[in-house]
């Protein structure tokens, strides 16, 4: 990981919009305002802050297709203590990320 830095308030919206897809009150899922960028920021991976040993599973997946057509898979995850733990990008061809998703580009994934 790299050095922290401060959380971008388009990770927020997302981060919001998320928890509220599962009407979840983002109050009671707190997360670092500084944040860890994974593989270098690349494809938008960032760690929250929560215990890296308590993951306790995925809250939510949504799609994203990003500005050069290439599908992404965004996924919320949070450990036992309900502290948010990942907001972890998936390009399914591990690219990097062009556009940052907004909340009215991203579509809930059903189970299959």
């Amino acid at each position: 990981m790299n050095e922290k830095r401060l959380i971008r308030e388009e990770e927020k919206e997302l981060i919001h919009f998320l928890l509220l897809q599962l009407n979840l009150n983002p109050a009671d899922y707190p997360y670092d305002e500084y944040v860890d960028d994974y593989e270098g920021g690349i494809m938008g991976s960032i760690s929250l802050g929560g215990d890296v040993n308590g993951y306790a599973g995925d809250l939510i997946q949504v799609e994203y297709t990003d500005a050069d057509g290439t599908p992404v898979v965004i996924t919320l995850t949070h450990d036992h203590q309900h502290r948010l733990l990942d907001l972890d990008f998936w390009k399914v061809d591990f690219s990097k990320l062009i556009e940052y998703p907004t909340p009215d580009k991203v579509t809930v994934r059903t189970a299959e």
